[in-house]
């Protein structure tokens, strides 16, 4: 019973908390290789998407005037631009909250039903906060270069030739780009839905791992049952 006691002890954070963190890891990765999965095998919101990305690079092709096309890809890469200097504002609240962060937990502690924790636990807390929205900054702005060598390779498209089969190899590079950039940007998004489930560890770890599940409940209800899924369908 005392090793027990004295391993409890040396863990870096109370026992419960650590069980809620691996549930938020678990959670996470389990669904990204969820959805990879499913993606090869049943139609997607990503799998859908990127079939229309294919005709959309297809049909630019095809066209002399490819000013369509350019507002386009700017519209895409402005949506990624925005949530990456919107992450990075995140990052700064969150960088200066770490100077506060006692203050921050004994207001929060008064709360009836929040978890009175140390101030140790809650630098560690806002750390995972900033780990996630930093893995969000990297992921949208990886996909507004991505996005941007889609626009100079829209630019580099010859005119039209009599035979649209010389344009596959160019159509598959671009098709290809956009879908990583669209990836990221998808990957970014995923984590700023986590990151509600992290935040609401600052309350109780039960309500962590509560609210982490939620967060995969509405992830692939949006990704694989959605109605937009059933209208890119057809359906």
């Amino acid at each position: 019973m005392s090793t027990i006691n004295h391993l409890v002890d040396t863990l870096p954070l109370p026992w419960l908390d650590m069980l809620a963190l691996a549930w938020f890891a678990a959670s996470w990765s389990g669904y990204v290789w969820y959805a990879d999965y499913r993606n090869a095998l049943r139609p997607t919101l990503r799998g859908q998407t990127n079939y229309f990305i294919r005709e959309w690079i297809t049909r630019m092709v095809e066209r002399d005037n490819r000013m369509v096309d350019v507002n386009v890809m700017r519209n895409l890469t402005r949506s990624s631009q925005f949530f990456a200097s919107t992450t990075m504002l995140i990052l700064g609240a969150l960088v200066a909250l770490m100077g506060y962060a006692e203050k921050a937990a004994g207001v929060l502690a008064e709360l009836p039903f929040a978890q009175r924790v140390t101030e140790r636990v809650w630098e560690f807390k806002i750390l995972l906060l900033v780990m996630i929205f930093v893995y969000a900054f990297f992921k949208f702005s990886w996909s507004i270069r991505q996005f941007g060598l889609c626009s100079i390779l829209t630019g580099a498209t010859r005119k039209p030739p009599p035979d649209p089969a010389q344009y596959a190899t160019h159509i598959d590079r671009v098709t290809l780009i956009v879908e990583f950039a669209n990836g990221n940007f998808n990957s970014g998004l995923r984590a700023y839905y986590f990151g509600v489930a992290a935040l609401s560890w600052f309350l109780h770890p039960v309500l962590m791992i509560a609210v982490t599940l939620g967060v995969v409940y509405v992830l692939h209800q949006r990704e694989f049952r959605s109605r937009t899924l059933q209208a890119l369908l057809g359906v």
